[in-house]
């Protein structure tokens, strides 16, 4: 991987294949895995707004919106990827497992979360149920981090580029309905019968 590729390249992406595993390091079977100092920058992040924390900018990838910038401001695309950066140092914090899985959506990991056997269904439900009412992005925030916290206690991985296009799409009321309506179907999807 070039230098030029490993920095437009979001961190799980760095550390996970395709395959959905740890990558190794060249030529050795030593599996590479995000440095806890890196989980540790991007956790700042979680109680803070994008473009605030100066550690975590070298792992931006989205470009910086020259207008915007002139203005104080972050676009819409930086705050999502601060939000789903800092909640996958959250996630990925002390596990041995990749916690971002290509194609689990957010729905998909809640209804993980509410058939464990270590989770009550109601509990879920309601906590999900908070969730998609948040109508702003801090409020969402506040509510993925809960989340994600459980999804972290039972080692349910989480599509991570998935989840910071969902948060994107959260800023515009249509956009957030078919953003609310995908994790409703993919929460209550029963599993496929096969013939």
């Amino acid at each position: 991987m070039t230098e030029e590729e490993h920095s437009t390249q979001r961190i799980w992406h760095r550390y996970i294949g395709a395959d959905g595993k740890w990558r190794h390091t060249s030529g050795t079977a030593a599996q590479r895995r995000p440095p806890g100092e890196d989980l540790a920058v991007l956790r700042k992040g979680l109680s803070r707004p994008a473009g605030t924390v100066l550690e975590m900018f070298r792992f931006y990838t989205c470009e910086v919106d020259d207008f915007a910038a002139r203005r104080g401001e972050v676009s819409a695309a930086q705050e999502a990827e601060h939000i789903a950066l800092a909640l996958y140092g959250l996630h990925q914090q002390s596990q041995d497992q990749p916690m971002h899985r290509d194609g689990v959506s957010l729905g998909r990991a809640m209804r993980a979360l509410r058939l464990h056997d270590r989770t009550s269904e109601d509990a879920v439900d309601a906590r999900f149920q908070q969730t998609f009412s948040a109508t702003s992005t801090a409020a969402l925030q506040l509510r993925l981090r809960g989340l994600v916290t459980q999804l972290r206690d039972i080692k349910q991985p989480l599509d991570y580029t998935l989840l910071a296009a969902d948060v994107l799409r959260w800023n515009r009321p249509d956009s957030r309905n078919r953003v609310r309506r995908r994790w409703g179907l993919d929460y209550h999807a029963r599993p496929q019968k096969t013939p």
